[in-house]
């Protein structure tokens, strides 16, 4: 085989590979040894948009588990008759169609892509800069940023998520998980 075909087949091979989650979602340094791309691009966001890597970990643990082509279950009627996705969210930060294309039109990305971490990082810092701005949620509240992320600024400032007592625990889970993720990191010398 010649090496070009080599070279091909194994660069082939590690793209397919691409949107596996890494192998412990519990260990922060072991995702960022696993995958030096994530925190690099993380980095650039908490730069950019003040949003520390814990939270954006964090977020994107709870949304996606770092699957990069993560969709939505489909919805069955009668238990059997495909009916479509749940709802538009794809990608690392699972965000909607609606929601992706203001981003992209707010910050001149038109060429983002939900499947790239580096546009799924500064997607989460951009919406998470929007809800500092907006609600007055501070960007390291892991807790309430998830609450405003996954309800939408309007459902957040109606309090849409104080019915639900699912939500408000997973958002609890989402902020216990940046705490862990922000102190792994430091102890590994990674922030």
């Amino acid at each position: 085989m010649s090496r070009f075909v080599c070279i091909a087949l194994v660069m082939l091979l590690a793209s397919c590979g691409g949107h596996r989650a890494p192998r412990n979602l519990d260990d922060a340094c072991d995702i960022v040894d696993e995958r030096p791309a994530y925190l690099r691009a993380m980095k650039r966001t908490e730069d950019k948009w003040g949003v520390p890597v814990a939270v954006q970990m964090a977020t994107i643990y709870q949304e996606s588990k770092f699957i990069g082509n993560a969709k939505t279950p489909r919805r069955f009627a009668l238990g059997i008759i495909p009916m479509g996705r749940q709802s538009s969210a794809y990608g690392y930060s699972q965000a909607i169609d609606g929601t992706w294309e203001d981003y992209r039109a707010a910050t001149g990305r038109r060429g983002a892509s939900r499947t790239d971490i580096d546009d799924a990082t500064d997607f989460i810092g951009w919406y998470m800069d929007q809800s500092e701005r907006k609600l007055g949620i501070m960007k390291f509240d892991a807790t309430n940023q998830y609450l405003a992320y996954h309800e939408g600024q309007s459902g957040y400032s109606r309090g849409s998520h104080l019915g639900k007592a699912w939500l408000l625990r997973v958002a609890d889970d989402v902020g216990t998980r940046a705490q862990m993720y922000n102190q792994q990191l430091f102890t590994c010398g990674k922030l």
